[in-house]
């Protein structure tokens, strides 16, 4: 933590503080890094969240907090969600921007239960566990696939999901939650997005979040008007089967999506993100009070920049942190904050190899990165984040390309690339959808340092890349890499390290350490 003065800050997942200008005080946005699709429970005083990482592995990511602004991961739902070509990265497919969605994140009767579902499967997918933090979690699967739904059990001991694009439908499950029960389907709502106008067009009514306050029901949304923004709407009623009356809740900065969270004193918060460019989906808590039986968002209707919560405590640990690859006994392999890029051949990466690295084999050739098994990735987070990583280069094989990158559609990435006996430095490029490889010097030595650095401010964008021989001395290499948040991989950009044959396999990269930084090297 650094010291506490007018020109020194606190970074928090990528989120600056300054206390001297807001005293103890928290700031929008309280993640600065892809954190989409939120869910939420508090149990006594201990807050649980979920989020969407789609076609990342593990999935389904649990976060933990004692007050609202630090979080931690603690757990996934699931280590692969399922064995399917897509998700496998086999037979030139992937599932890049699908895997699993938006999360419903639930306690009941001393059970937690996470909900989500996947296109890619056209599944639903239910998963329990009495113990969030360590499992072992069940799992349960029926079709079709039920658009970013709400799970909830009311008090009667049923359970229901409630979702639909407009139209809302209500959806009774089995007492086992295997599927809906036969002839248990009803539309609660016809057009949830009439508050937003009479034909708002654009996104109607989406991402349902239902909550039970003081015997009345609440039903939250996103819709996104026409020529409008990202919109909060809320309904209620007395029954959930309705019927229900909606109203606006937010119409700011675009920041909606989410629900209601209260804290053990009585206080009451929205958990909403903003799409914010190429750093993704970042979450902003909103203080919500009760009018008539409204829950009534933000200052005046606006969000605010600080809330009265306490302040960071700095990016690790969190959702994102360092790692030397060195492990004792009884450590995992490797620590939450990592998530490989769809699922991994895990008969191909190793921390035990060669103690103190992570080790990355080729066992097959690709013609692309995207389509290479084995990437390991990091949240990229704001408003500056830097990756370094030094690489042992001395076991790969002829066709082999080794390095770090930053992960999106439109990628960058610097490392070595081996090719007729001889390795060399090259930095490749995404330009105008087309990639542009930059060559660079000669390697004539087995270990070489890599940096990536990511430039977030006032959505800049901006990646930049780096090489040194002695860990000290950078060069810079290419040209910047214009970072821009695809709907086709729906993700914020990652950092990765990764390591892909294009003639022969067998050949390994060893990695000594992965290190983030919060200042970036270039700024323009």
């Amino acid at each position: 933590m650094k010291g506490i003065f007018l020109n020194f800050y606190l970074f928090t997942l990528g989120v600056v503080i300054s206390l001297s200008a807001y005293g103890q005080t928290a700031q929008n946005p309280i993640i600065h890094a892809d954190v989409p699709d939120l869910s939420m429970i508090r149990v006594g005083d201990t807050y649980y969240m979920s989020s969407t990482t789609m076609h990342m592995s593990p999935g389904v990511p649990i976060m933990k907090s004692k007050d609202l602004v630090n979080w931690q991961l603690v757990s996934y739902a699931y280590n692969t969600l399922d064995d399917v070509d897509e998700l496998n990265l086999t037979n030139g497919k992937s599932t890049y921007g699908r895997g699993s969605w938006a999360s419903s994140l639930r306690y009941h009767k001393g059970t937690y239960y996470v909900s989500t579902f996947a296109q890619t499967t056209n599944k639903t997918y239910i998963y329990s566990t009495k113990n969030i933090e360590k499992g072992p979690w069940k799992a349960v699967s029926f079709k079709p696939a039920l658009h970013d739904h709400s799970l909830f059990f009311d008090d009667d001991g049923k359970a229901y999901m409630i979702n639909g694009s407009g139209r809302i439908s209500l959806r009774e499950l089995t007492e086992d939650l295997t599927g809906v029960k036969a002839g248990k389907e009803k539309v609660i709502i016809e057009n949830a997005g009439l508050p937003a106008g009479p034909d708002a067009g654009g996104l109607p009514a989406e991402g349902s979040q239902m909550f039970k306050v003081n015997g009345k029901y609440y039903l939250f949304n996103i819709s996104w008007p026409k020529g409008g923004m990202r919109t909060v709407i809320v309904h209620r009623a007395d029954k959930i089967s309705g019927p229900y009356e909606g109203r606006i809740a937010l119409q700011d900065k675009g920041v909606a999506q989410g629900g209601l969270i209260s804290t053990p004193k009585g206080e009451w918060y929205a958990y909403l993100f903003r799409d914010f460019g190429a750093v993704g989906r970042i979450p902003y808590w909103v203080p919500v009070k009760w009018e008539d039986g409204w829950p009534v968002h933000g200052v005046q209707g606006k969000v605010p920049e600080t809330l009265n919560l306490p302040t960071s405590k700095g990016i690790n640990p969190g959702i994102v942190a360092s790692d030397e690859f060195s492990r004792r006994k009884g450590d995992a392999d490797l620590p939450l904050v990592w998530q490989w890029n769809h699922n991994p051949d895990n008969s191909l990466w190793s921390v035990k190899s060669r103690p103190g690295f992570l080790r990355l084999q080729t066992g097959r050739v690709d013609t692309s990165i995207l389509l290479a098994r084995n990437t390991l990735t990091q949240r990229t987070f704001g408003p500056e984040s830097a990756a370094i990583t030094a690489m042992d280069v001395s076991g790969m094989k002829d066709g082999d390309r080794a390095g770090i990158m930053l992960l999106q559609r439109d990628y960058g990435w610097v490392g070595v690339k081996a090719e007729g006996g001889s390795k060399s430095i090259v930095m490749v490029n995404t330009v105008n959808r087309k990639i542009v490889e930059i060559q660079g010097p000669s390697l004539n030595q087995n270990v070489v340092y890599l940096r990536a650095d990511s430039d977030f401010k006032n959505r800049a964008d901006k990646g930049y890349f780096y090489y040194s021989l002695d860990g000290k001395l950078w060069e810079r290499i290419g040209s910047p890499l214009s970072m821009s948040y695809s709907i086709p991989h729906f993700m914020g950009y990652r950092f990765g390290l990764f390591n892909y044959a294009t003639k022969d396999v067998g050949g390994y990269a060893d990695f000594d350490f992965f290190r983030l930084e919060d200042k970036i090297k270039v700024s323009q």
